[in-house]
């Protein structure tokens, strides 16, 4: 991990634990996180193949331009990538293990960042570790967006964390270079992105998602929360 956030985030999850192999989402106190609120997401993997964000807080939102709740994780992820990350989530559900993630990416027309994802399993009600406790950060320049929604990423590497001993997932290599489509091969970065593009996104919108995420925290009952 890069990121000092994603450590703190991780740190916050392992000391949650108490002797268990992870936490239940009961448990989460916004008040100890509220600084990373605007980055954090619930997601729902109970089907690894079909993710769902039951929230999101507002940077991100803003980031891809739309409100990500009730939407789906892979959705902004190029194909081979989201054959991936389904297989990574199911193997951290079973090692019960948070996982980072590094992706590379990019906007419509290029503008590319450097992104590193926290995955942290947790256990909603008296299933096991069917959702994770998620953030996202930004690691190089951000004004390479150009003040544009992220359009698509492309996973780079992955590695499981734990406390002792951070080791590669069995299947972290990235997957094989895609090409872009042909509007963007003449961009002079477009060799080295390598991703598809789409350019049916919704409209940017304003979100007000950390109340949300704040009373979901403090009610997170199942019956009670309602997601």
């Amino acid at each position: 991990m890069k990121h000092k956030n994603s450590h703190l985030l991780v740190g916050y999850w392992s000391r949650l634990r108490e002797g268990r192999d992870v936490p239940d989402q009961a448990d989460i106190d916004p008040r100890a996180i509220k600084r990373l609120l605007p980055y954090v997401f619930i997601l729902d993997a109970q089907n690894p193949q079909r993710p769902i964000y039951r929230l999101a807080g507002t940077a991100l939102c803003e980031r891809f331009g739309f409100e990500l709740k009730g939407t789906g994780f892979l959705a902004h992820w190029e194909a081979q990538s989201s054959l991936a990350l389904a297989s990574l989530l199911q193997q951290a559900q079973t090692l019960m293990q948070p996982v980072c993630l590094s992706s590379i990416a990019a906007t419509a027309d290029c503008g590319m960042v450097e992104l590193e994802t926290v995955l942290l399993p947790i256990k909603f009600g008296e299933n096991g570790p069917t959702r994770f406790l998620g953030m996202v950060q930004i690691l190089t320049d951000m004004t390479q967006l150009l003040g544009r929604p992220i359009a698509f990423q492309r996973l780079a590497a992955s590695q499981i964390i734990r406390e002792d001993d951070p080791r590669p997932l069995s299947n972290t290599n990235p997957p094989p270079a895609i090409m872009p489509p042909p509007s963007l091969r003449s961009h002079p970065r477009a060799p080295h992105l390598r991703l598809v593009v789409s350019h049916d996104r919704p409209a940017i919108m304003n979100f007000a998602a950390e109340p949300a995420l704040e009373r979901l925290f403090t009610v997170f009952g199942p019956e009670r929360a309602g997601i």
